[in-house]
């Protein structure tokens, strides 16, 4: 008597190991000093997340930049709260995009002022100000790639395509091409 596989939970023609999904949102601002300060009082705002500063590793005199100087400010969001979030993110540029934004695993976009960003409303301490958003997209087995031991690597189909990814967004977030 052969034993049978229970295959209950893949779906006709969809192989699980191709679904796309969003592995992490990362939101951005760079600066130094007080204008540091207040991108990262307005990343923690809008996620309510615990941001952290950046630092350089380069002397550049012209900017006035030495290394060991903060100079950026990011918060990683994953899971659901990324989902909400790019929601909103996306809300503020009216969820059009341009192709030419998208590449291979990710896409980005910045906003000019974040009181373009729906529910969100001026602060005083802040100013206006923008930020950058970078989306990043994974398939499963991912993990494989990244972990210290007994690390391999991925075939070239595993990557996600800006197409893909396009049609991705399309279908979860309506998004629109410009």
């Amino acid at each position: 008597m052969a034993k049978t596989k229970d295959k209950t939970n893949v779906v006709e023609g969809k192989n699980k190991m191709n679904e796309i999904r969003i592995e992490k949102v990362v939101l951005s601002v760079g600066g130094t000093d007080d204008i540091l300060e207040k991108g990262i009082k307005l990343l923690a705002k809008i996620t309510s997340g615990k941001p952290i500063k950046k630092r350089s590793n380069k002397r550049i005199p012209s900017l006035n930049v030495r290394p060991g100087l903060d100079v950026g400010g990011m918060v990683t969001l994953r899971g659901k709260k990324a989902d909400e979030v790019l929601k909103r993110l996306l809300g503020a540029i009216d969820f059009k995009l341009k192709k030419r934004q998208f590449s291979e695993n990710s896409f980005s976009f910045g906003i000019k002022e974040y009181i373009e960003i729906p529910g969100m409303e001026y602060q005083r301490d802040v100013g206006i100000m923008g930020l950058d958003v970078s989306v990043a997209f994974a398939k499963p087995g991912k993990r494989v790639v990244r972990k210290k031991i007994k690390r391999g690597r991925l075939p070239k189909r595993q990557n996600i395509s800006a197409e893909e990814i396009i049609e991705f967004m399309e279908k979860k977030f309506n998004i629109k091409l410009k």
